[in-house]
């Protein structure tokens, strides 16, 4: 028949090949439209999910600190942790994200500098024309590996949690609106100024290749350092430490509400740690991701342990409470480096060792008469900065030094800006609500509400010395 036709099985053959050559070539660009699409898809739709875990950790802190005071202040937790979270989400959106991460020759490696032409953080131009011409099936902006708004949305749940820490550590005697008005500061300048340094580009990275993985210094010791500057001038709880130098015991009003606290805790982590690969585009990341998740599951676990055999021996006593900062000690310890492969068993060394820090620590604050409600700077600050130094151990191309340097500069920045900040509060708005107020509770005297309106509140005269004027 094609000989009939004129045309031989050879140009037959030839001329199927040529289609076919010709078919690949124009495929090419949709091919390589196709895989932006796939991976501007995965990025953004990674980054959703794991700032969701993460802010699902604002549950857990809030589970946490109301379950650790008294029920007479359970209230005012739940209010602070919905009220931080609330300006950590507006005021990031405003300006803390530009601060942050827009640092070029104008703010000289120290912090960014917001694009006043714009209210708040915006998606590009790029995504506001693709949305605008209304096609389904546009492709993903050029040069955009992800959504703009998902980034933000990831770096903020990160500034909530930092302000998170703080609220535990002062609880039961800090004025409400005093610590939001710390906490419109911390969130809107200091710690964007750490991020800047750090994250951002800053000089930190680039000058002393600071690494930190997740946060343990920009976000947990950052936390653990504003809450030091502020237990040190508010001072100890009416009562809690004693003339003769012993602490009076304030058991935690429900254990089972702190202990799913940490479990919350513990299941955000997951989207803390494993989110901050920064891309879900390719088998590379998603194994990268799998050990992140791994070494973040047993050093929390090591954390736990570690307390477990060694509460006893160090506080006289079994503690059920340090017992789950040891869990919380170990996360933040293995967030700052949990992107290891090679020596999985490193997890667990660091996450033990940090739950340890965290037991002397709490230990050590007791002696110093330092009143830290729920632990924070023993589980955030110390744990911190073990976390941040173990990263040279685990990755070889991490100095040591340059790593504590960066801590301490980190450190000397936060506690001083915070003490000054809490200083300035103090002497305007006043600081720490009255000796009357901190007897009959928060609940009733600010919110005129109790958490458990079934329980009958009796003030703590007996644990009061008479001369008592910490207040």
């Amino acid at each position: 028949m094609q000989k009939l036709m004129g045309i031989s099985s050879h140009q037959t053959n030839r001329t199927v090949i040529t289609v076919l050559v010709v078919a690949c070539l124009l495929a090419l660009p949709l091919t390589a439209s196709m895989a932006g699409d796939t991976q501007y898809v995965l990025n953004s739709f990674a980054f959703l999910i794991w700032g969701a875990l993460v802010m699902w950790m604002c549950a857990g802190f809030t589970m946490l600190e109301a379950g650790s005071v008294r029920t007479k202040n359970a209230s005012v937790i739940c209010i602070k942790n919905i009220g931080l979270f609330s300006i950590a989400c507006i005021s990031y959106y405003v300006v803390g994200y530009d601060l942050m991460y827009n640092v070029g020759e104008g703010g000289l490696g120290l912090i960014g500098v917001p694009d006043f032409a714009k209210f708040g953080y915006t998606p590009s131009d790029a995504e506001v024309a693709m949305l605008g011409s209304g096609d389904t099936a546009a492709s993903a902006p050029a040069d955009q590996g992800h959504a703009t708004m998902s980034d933000w949305f990831f770096q903020m749940v990160f500034v909530a949690t930092t302000a998170s820490i703080v609220s535990g550590a002062l609880a039961e005697r800090v004025r409400l609106w005093s610590f939001f008005a710390f906490i419109l500061v911390l969130v809107i300048f200091i710690y964007p100024v750490v991020g800047a340094m750090t994250w951002g580009g800053g000089f930190l990275t680039t000058q002393f290749q600071f690494f930190d993985f997740a946060g343990s210094t920009i976000v947990h010791s950052t936390g653990g350092w504003a809450a030091l500057a502020g237990i040190l001038l508010l001072g100890p709880r009416i009562g809690k430490f004693r003339k003769d130098g012993s602490v009076h015991m304030t058991p935690p009003s429900n254990v089972p509400i702190v202990t799913l606290g940490v479990f919350i805790l513990w299941f955000g982590w997951l989207g803390f740690n494993v989110g901050s690969v920064l891309a879900l585009d390719g088998p590379f990341n998603a194994t990268n991701m799998s050990n992140v998740i791994a070494n973040t599951v047993i050093a929390g676990a090591a954390g736990v342990i570690a307390v477990l055999f060694f509460s006893k021996m160090i506080l006289g006593n079994m503690s059920i409470l340090a017992v789950l900062n040891g869990a919380i000690a170990g996360l933040v310890a293995i967030t700052a480096g949990p992107d290891f492969h090679n020596m999985i068993w490193l997890a667990a060394l660091i996450g033990a060792i940090g739950g340890i820090i965290c037991l002397l620590c709490i230990r050590l604050f007791d002696m110093l008469k330092l009143d830290d409600v729920v632990s924070a700077i023993p589980a955030h600050l110390a744990a911190g900065i073990w976390g941040t130094l173990a990263v040279s151990f685990t990755h070889h191309d991490v100095s040591f030094l340059n790593q504590l340097i960066s801590i301490v500069i980190v450190g000397v920045f936060v506690f001083s800006v915070s003490l000054l900040v809490w200083w300035i509060i103090q002497q305007t708005i006043g600081l720490r609500i009255s000796r009357q107020v901190e007897e009959l509770g928060q609940d009733v005297a600010e919110l005129k509400i109790e958490a458990y309106p079934e329980f009958v509140q009796i003030p703590d005269h007996d644990m009061y010395d008479e001369d008592d004027e910490a207040a």
